[in-house]
């Protein structure tokens, strides 16, 4: 299978739903994409929506800050946790990270004084109902690391309250039950999950099948994925000879299939059921109704920006993390794709009190002519993100 570098981009947007007509609608619709994407990120940063909500917007018609919030802390249908570092992904794939939960527990255990305040927090929790690291009545610091980002058996000095809850957090005994802002509270599991859910057994026992999960769900959530040491996999670990074993295992069993690219040497993978998508892209009868959309910094869609920059010639860097004098463009810029194409990027903040979107920059890509029609739909596109901040109205600052 030899794809144009035009077949691959529509492959991909049409899977992940950002070309033609929308695919996802409402609550359903969001729940729907974040099964199909496996996970969505998670980051708490607030300029003009959290990353999560941001991804969802970009997709979901009629999409809501609270449809995320009743998903996850309602229906707890999704559930926050580790996976593509912290993310969002659907609940029933919950007995898939027991070893996850299980490491976490083991090398808790071997920090000192630990194991006490867990029984004093559970216990607290039992009798209260849900706490955060400010209202459990927990008090000093602890030597402890979190498994969440464990990246070495080195321990450091942090909050004593803090501490437990997040490692009972990982441990799979406590669930987020609720967030104001970026404090989290938490509640016990079997409160809000089902024990079916809490005990079922590790649908993938060996190693390889779990890994062989993990690798299907992050080439379904691209929809195209290379075959290289690529970010899409971040939070999986294998080195380059695990991940040709393992796509090579997928491969044999029927489960995904290789492609090429023009002018691309490495081997691209798609789900065996995405085939029918392809052949139509192929035959081209989908509906490529160009829509605006304004893309999250760690939108799936973003996740490698190498393969971004190789499929659309489009080089794009969160500056979040960058000093203020090094930034090319701005703290908090996003992808602006119209139809097949990234035009460029926006840097917008919603200031809640004035009910205002603040446009502070928009950099158009050099190529692209500042047509009528294109400002017209940046128009209406700013409009709609404005009402998904419950803002009413935009200022265009620049």
């Amino acid at each position: 299978m030899i794809l144009t570098k035009e077949q691959a981009q529509t492959f991909i947007l049409v899977k992940q739903g950002l070309l033609g007509g929308y695919r996802f609608f409402g609550k359903k619709g969001a729940y729907d994409y974040v099964r199909q994407a496996g996970c969505i990120q998670y980051d708490p940063v607030d300029v003009c929506g959290k990353n999560a909500e941001l991804t969802l917007q970009s997709r979901v018609k009629g999409f809501r800050k609270s449809i995320l919030t009743d998903l996850l802390y309602k229906d707890r249908l999704l559930v926050d946790y580790a996976d593509k570092e912290l993310s969002i992904w659907p609940v029933e794939d919950w007995p898939y990270f027991s070893p996850y939960r299980e490491r976490s527990r083991e090398l808790g255990s071997g920090f000192s004084g630990l194991a006490e305040l867990e029984r004093e927090a559970l216990a607290y929790i039992r009798a209260n109902g849900p706490v955060s690291s400010d209202t459990l009545p927990i008090s000093g610091e602890i030597f402890w690391h979190s498994s969440m980002h464990w990246s070495g058996n080195w321990h450091k000095k942090s909050k004593a309250a803090r501490s437990v809850l997040e490692q009972l957090y990982t441990d799979g005994t406590l669930v987020i039950h609720h967030k104001i802002g970026s404090r989290k509270f938490y509640d016990l599991a079997e409160r809000h999950l089902k024990p079916s859910l809490l005990t079922a057994d590790n649908p993938c026992p060996k190693d390889e099948d779990l890994l062989c999960w993990r690798v299907l769900r992050r080439i379904g959530a691209i929809g195209l994925l290379w075959d290289k040491n690529t970010p899409a996999f971040l939070g999986i670990a294998m080195n380059a000879d695990r991940r040709r074993a393992v796509l090579s295992s997928l491969e044999s069993r029927g489960a995904i299939r290789p492609a090429r690219v023009e002018g691309i040497k490495t081997v691209f993978y798609y789900l065996t059921e995405d085939d029918p998508l392809l052949q139509d892209v192929l035959a081209g009868t989908l509906d490529k109704k160009p829509r605006m959309e304004f893309l999250a910094p760690l939108d799936p869609l973003l996740w490698d920006k190498s393969l971004v920059a190789a499929l659309w010639d489009f080089n794009y860097s969160w500056e979040i993390y960058t000093p203020a004098a090094d930034r090319k463009y701005g703290y908090y810029t996003l992808p602006v794709l119209w139809g097949r194409d990234f035009i460029g990027r926006i840097e917008a903040v919603a200031d809640h009190r004035e009910k205002t979107l603040l446009v502070k920059n928009i950099w158009i890509a050099s190529g692209v002519r500042q047509t009528r029609k294109l400002q017209d739909t940046l128009d209406r596109t700013l409009r709609r993100f404005a009402r998904f901040n419950d803002c009413a109205k935009v200022d265009l600052c620049g």
